[in-house]
């Protein structure tokens, strides 16, 4: 039976949070990518008083052109709107991986300034460190007036299934004052306010290596940067925990450690990319070994984004979809008898050539949390990240969650065994000749912590 002192000591940090008051008529899930798309432009286009968009990228297609004209259209509109959009600063100056930096992100910013003269839409890069793959901006939420569009997507065709594809992911319209106004006075007292962040909807913007000891002392503000705001919520209302930060002692990673911790009967995780840092894979352990049921919901190797099928031109990127699979199966090798009992669940996700970039964690149909953290290495130790963690006490949201859960579920093949998980013997030849070099020189470690 599962230690009552333990569980009760992580239950006491989760209590102790502070807490804004929910109102259950304004929490609102979508289903879908579509869905989601139709509801940001929308929102956009009704917008009275504010609008700060925050993601990892806004990209140079069509449907990142729906998203920058309605923004354009919306402040010529009504001039008195407040409007900042905030990116990653690496990201915004760099083709997709493996392309070549020409045409990027922000010299389309830059164009679109000249086409609508005198209408002013900043977009900000934040350079969370001085190398993209030391970390970058992971925080989520398309703020509009007093309503959250919360997503762990960015703004592109795929995510926002503009065209024949998409990337499946989470969105929730959370409307809360005073979350909104938590969340902007971070934005405003800890990000614009730094010398590093720039705009990126200029020409004269300078230099990564111009502003780097800028972004190290950004970066060293970061980790003790947070939400600041008064909870009044009680343990026993619907309540919301706007939650951020940056490295492995975050109050973020906290959270997290505490909420799977504090399972009872049930723990459902879904990430995109199976690379648990090793605290919450002992947790998981952890709960399994005291008759907690755990279901975990990750997409197939298919579905990974960086996935290319042999038909086409192999690139070194298109290994990592395997090495999660292998870290799956080794995780379900060691686990095997958990699966067998029943306590152990894990499903893959996969819908023909579609994508999967789903994450979050819901737990005994009391908390859920909601974030773009993958919940690997890189996002416990390197990224900037945000959730918000809703406590259900009175189970008021029960109804979405378990339609959510039913939707994420649909495309979903349940794992009765690791060994119906292809080993390294049967991938591509190219794929299985890079692991193995990799493996030789121990490099696949150093790739685990920063992919």
């Amino acid at each position: 039976m599962l230690s009552k002192f333990k569980r009760t000591k992580h239950q006491q940090h989760l209590s102790q949070l502070p807490k804004l008051h929910q109102t259950v008529d304004d929490v609102q899930t979508l289903f879908c990518p579509k869905v989601f798309r139709d509801t940001l432009l929308e929102r956009i286009a009704k917008a009275q008083h504010r609008i700060y968009l925050v993601a990892l990228y806004l990209e140079q297609d069509d449907a990142g052109q729906d998203i920058l004209n309605a923004l354009y259209q919306a402040k010529q509109q009504r001039p008195e709107l407040e409007i900042f959009v905030l990116v990653d600063w690496h990201r915004a100056q760099r083709g997709r991986i493996g392309a070549a930096a020409e045409n990027t992100n922000a010299d389309w910013y830059c164009r679109m300034t000249e086409q609508y003269p005198g209408v002013a839409v900043p977009i900000y890069g934040v350079p969370v460190n001085t190398r993209e793959a030391l970390g970058v901006l992971h925080l989520k939420g398309f703020i509009i007036d007093d309503t959250l569009i919360y997503s762990g997507a960015s703004l592109n065709d795929v995510y926002l299934h503009k065209h024949d594809k998409y990337r499946y992911d989470r969105y929730q319209l959370l409307r809360n004052a005073d979350m909104t106004d938590t969340m902007i006075a971070y934005i405003k007292q800890h990000i614009l306010s730094a010398s590093a962040v720039q705009r990126l909807d200029r020409v004269d913007r300078p230099k990564s290596l111009e502003i780097k000891n800028d972004t190290r002392h950004f970066r060293q503000h970061l980790r003790t940067a947070g939400y600041q705001f008064d909870g009044q919520a009680t343990n026993e209302q619907l309540s919301v925990i706007p939650l951020v930060g940056l490295g492995k002692k975050s109050p973020l990673n906290k959270a997290i450690h505490h909420l799977m911790a504090s399972a009872e009967k049930k723990l459902t995780i879904c990430t995109p990319y199976f690379n648990l840092p090793a605290p919450l894979v002992k947790n998981i352990i952890y709960l399994l070994r005291n008759n907690v049921e755990v279901e975990i919901i990750v997409g197939d190797k298919t579905a990974n984004d960086f996935y290319i099928p042999e038909s086409e031109p192999f690139k070194i990127i298109s290994a990592l979809p395997y090495l999660y699979e292998i870290n799956l199966r080794r995780f379900l090798s060691r686990l095997q008898r958990f699966t067998d009992s029943g306590l152990l669940t894990v499903r893959l996700w996969k819908d023909k050539d579609n994508s999967f970039h789903l994450k979050g964690m819901w737990v005994d149909d009391r908390w859920q949390l909601i974030t773009g953290n993958n919940l690997n290495p890189r996002a416990w130790r390197l990224d900037l990240e945000n959730a918000i963690l809703i406590h259900d006490p009175q189970h008021e949201l029960s109804e979405q969650r378990q339609k959510e859960l039913e939707c994420i579920r649909t495309h979903t093949a349940k794992v009765n065994h690791y060994q119906e998980l292809e080993s390294i013997q049967r991938y591509p030849v190219k794929v299985r000749k890079l692991i193995r070099r990799l493996r030789r020189i121990r490099i696949d470690r150093l790739i685990s912590r920063i992919l």
